[in-house]
């Protein structure tokens, strides 16, 4: 199937910038959608950005113009460019990925998540 494993989260001053990678190891199927994802202590997880194979993107209204999403369709790899950093941005990352071909439809993929945490 589909395995997400992600990388490149940390601790960063508010104002800095990190990179977050996700990868499909097993790069078998064709993913429609790729995309993060981020939960905060005692929140709901929330979609940050999102990228259609096609590369329509999708941003949540918090992050537009501070974070970048880009994906590479030959190698299942997704990354988020995370500029400007803010404190609220403290959360742990998920990678997911949406519309697998091959597989059956409504399932949806996660990686294990990467914490991180933005000091004032």
């Amino acid at each position: 199937q589909v395995q997400l494993v992600e990388s490149g989260g940390g601790l960063v001053q508010a104002g800095g910038s990190l990179r977050l990678s996700c990868v499909d190891s097993r790069n078998i199927f064709r993913i429609g959608d790729m995309g993060w994802y981020r939960q905060a202590p005692g929140k709901q997880r929330e979609l940050v950005a999102s990228m259609t194979i096609g590369g329509s993107t999708n941003y949540a209204d918090s992050v537009k113009g501070r974070f970048t999403i880009s994906r590479d369709n030959a190698k299942n790899t997704v990354t988020l460019q995370m500029n400007s950093l803010k404190p609220e941005d403290t959360a742990v990352y998920y990678c997911n990925a949406d519309k697998v071909v091959g597989l059956p439809l409504g399932v949806s993929y996660w990686g294990q998540g990467t914490q991180v945490t933005v000091s004032s």
